[in-house]
């Protein structure tokens, strides 16, 4: 299986190198700069899960691409994804699969609209990494697990070939039969802790310990949980309850990296995470107040920094 892995940050240069690493034909989409960095310092993985150094992995550059094929995996962050759309299109053959690890559900909608539903496949990963100044990929923590399915559930021959390709990797594969369920549960819960920290500026350990803390988050998760089951993929008893776990966790340090992105005045994916949800919202929905309020400070944000630019 030819892949094609979308960029070489953090989570592309992540999972892609697991993936060669594995022995699996892949290569990276780059821009110029880290085509070089690559070619001088090999892809670097550090993990507690095991380092790895990969010399001169194989790279190809937008206006090269001339050939489709079989799987691109794509990770870039929601405001990139429309010059990506283009820039893989010609890699884009009868039958190459697109499993976007984005998000959210927008993706989804912009994928379809260019490429056909046939071609995208369900996709979420789980994982925390930062890519160094130097081009070393990081991976902070344990977790480390990229989920993929067909969106009807079927259990297909194709995404059955995703699974052998990825049997030997060092991270954790899983082949979904709910995948668009799944990607629900976690934009639930990505939407609410992104919002809640962006709206507070501070981790969930500090938010849920000042007055009015625990209740702003809990009306938060409550107002994303609402538009999932009007779109008909509410979260389950357990899965909500691990949210709200994670999410008032006494002296957690857990914030979301829109709020580190958003402290270091970067772009921020405001529309795709907080106001897509919003935008499906049903007319029984139209109240979610901690939902409107955290997606009007988003916005206004975008609003300043714009103004700066």
């Amino acid at each position: 299986m030819r892949i094609l892995v979308v960029g070489a940050g953090a989570t592309g240069g992540y999972f892609g190198g697991r993936l060669l690493e594995s022995g699996q034909d892949v290569t990276f989409l780059v821009r110029a700069g880290r085509a070089a960095s690559l070619a001088r310092n090999g892809l670097v993985i550090r993990s507690a899960k095991g380092d790895v150094t990969l010399p001169s992995p194989p790279v190809v550059q937008a206006e090269h691409l001339s050939e489709p094929f079989d799987l691109i995996l794509l990770s870039c962050k929601a405001y990139h994804l429309a010059q990506v759309i283009e820039d893989i299109a010609p890699a884009i053959g009868p039958n190459t699969m697109i499993l976007p690890l984005l998000n959210g559900m927008r993706h989804l909608d912009l994928l379809d609209a260019r490429f056909g539903p046939a071609h995208v496949l369900g996709g979420q990963c789980v994982i925390a990494a930062t890519l160094s100044a130097e081009g070393v990929v990081h991976h902070l923590n344990q977790s480390h697990s990229l989920t993929y399915g067909e969106r009807d559930g079927s259990r297909s021959e194709r995404v059955e070939r995703i699974a052998q390709a990825m049997a030997n990797v060092r991270f954790e594969p899983r082949l979904s039969t709910m995948i668009l369920q799944d990607m629900w549960d976690k934009w639930v819960f990505l939407a609410s802790l992104a919002g809640i920290t962006c709206l507070m500026r501070a981790p969930v350990g500090d938010i849920v310990a000042a007055p009015g803390g625990l209740e702003a988050t809990l009306g938060l998760l409550e107002d994303c949980r609402r538009v999932a089951e009007s779109n008909g993929h509410a979260p389950s008893d357990a899965v909500l309850a691990r949210a709200s776990g994670v999410l008032t966790e006494a002296g957690s340090s857990l914030s979301a990296s829109m709020m580190r992105d958003l402290e270091q005045g970067g772009a921020i994916e405001a529309d795709h995470v907080v106001g897509d949800l919003l935008a499906r919202a049903k007319p029984a929905d139209a109240a979610l107040p901690m939902l409107r309020v955290a997606y009007t400070h988003l916005k206004a944000y975008e609003s300043r920094r714009a103004r700066s630019a």
